[in-house]
């Protein structure tokens, strides 16, 4: 044994993103990658806004000692500043520099709280489907990921919320626009759900806080907005990215956002700003920092994803599958043909189409589809596509 048995045992379960893009990589090496229509990974396939590469330039040419040292682990307080402005007016909830921590993209910054907030044997709540690295943030530090089913549509099922919540239930984790469903939560939906939050934590004398993971909030279609989530409950947190909107997910900026209203604000934030040094990130890279202060609002060509859903969704539907047109994000979830979804996206690797199957994200049944690829990977798949319905059927 070389390795930790956890870890050992992990590498077993690997992420079935992970599985298929390494299948990706051997039928591209095999027959091409022109030939290979892979839609297994949600890798941003357009370029960063033009302004971001002149902010980029800008920054390098006028760089001056000390812009690629250390900064206090939160952030610069001029970039913090520059964040909580615009988040004011998103989350229509005034906030100050005060409640913005700089992290190392939305993964970093659900980690940082995390580590924050769980004790040995917390629990946070989950809703199905759910992006699968959810289960091992939360195994990170102490804590166990508890699923609960959503409505036939993917929409939050608050009974089953309630009836999760226990003396050990410490937060409540959604993500909207949803990856892998797209599914967008309404105003409504959250304000219920915050009412629950309340209630249950007033019973439980504890707090429950709610976390919204949402790195795809500015990828919306047919003027669907994200509706603001601080409004709706006090102790809400906030962690984003920049990865989707900007398309730049390698740089690995985002941040975390507090509800100026949380009653243990400061405590919470402590907790975090230490947690993001110990746990080995020390600050958010300094160069992305700096970009992303001047680059607030700005956004890629989030038009491009919507003729591409088009492209799929109508393709699709002719070669007929079944599915729930995606409101947000760039994936689409359709149906399984047939009740195995392993089974099925295996078909689907006879005709050089990777997806990834339903399971892998608690969502039995059904298969991914990450559309942020080249249009003709979308057109030039259909045939096989409708090769791979006719086989199953």
């Amino acid at each position: 044994m070389t390795i930790a048995r956890k870890i050992e045992a992990m590498q077993s379960k690997q992420s079935w993103i992970r599985k298929m893009f390494e299948e990706g990589a051997r039928l591209k090496a095999k027959h091409g990658a022109k030939n290979v229509f892979d839609f297994s990974l949600g890798n941003p396939n357009l370029p960063p806004p033009d302004q971001f590469k002149s902010v980029l330039m800008d920054l390098i040419q006028s760089a001056k000692t000390g812009d690629h040292g250390y900064m206090p682990n939160i952030g610069y307080p001029f970039v913090r500043k520059s964040i909580a402005d615009y988040v004011s007016k998103e989350q229509e909830v005034p906030i100050t520099q005060d409640e913005i921590i700089m992290t190392c993209g939305a993964a970093g910054a659900l980690n940082v709280i995390f580590k924050a907030i769980l004790d040995p044997g917390d629990e946070i709540i989950c809703p199905a489907p759910y992006f699968v690295e959810y289960n091992t943030y939360a195994d990170n530090h102490g804590g166990v990921l508890r699923t609960v089913a959503t409505k036939s549509d993917f929409n939050l099922d608050l009974e089953a919320i309630s009836r999760a919540i226990s003396e050990k239930t410490k937060a409540v984790l959604i993500n909207s626009p949803n990856n892998p469903t797209g599914q967008i939560y309404s105003k409504d939906k959250l304000k219920k759900l915050g009412n629950l939050l309340e209630e249950k934590g007033k019973t439980l004398n504890r707090t429950i806080y709610l976390i919204s993971d949402e790195p795809y909030r500015k990828i919306t279609y047919d003027r669907i907005a994200v509706p603001s989530i601080f409004p709706c409950y006090s102790e809400t947190i906030i962690a984003t990215s920049y990865s989707k909107d900007l398309s730049i997910p390698g740089e690995r900026i985002g941040f975390i956002a507090a509800n100026p209203s949380a009653r243990f604000r400061q405590s919470l934030m402590a907790g975090m700003a230490l947690a993001n040094r110990i746990l080995g990130f020390v600050n958010a890279p300094a160069l992305m920092q700096r970009a992303v202060a001047a680059l607030q609002g700005v956004q890629a060509d989030i038009p491009a994803y919507a003729r591409k859903r088009e492209l799929l969704c109508n393709g699709l539907a002719e070669c007929g599958y079944e599915f729930i047109k995606p409101k947000g994000a760039f994936y689409l979830f359709p149906k399984s043909p047939i009740a195995d979804d392993v089974k099925f996206v295996q078909t689907l690797q006879e005709e050089l189409i990777l997806a990834v199957p339903g399971s892998g994200f608690m969502g039995p049944g059904y298969f991914r589809i990450a559309f942020c690829v080249d249009d003709d990977t979308i057109v030039n798949s259909m045939d096989g596509f409708r090769r791979t319905m006719s086989k199953v059927k």
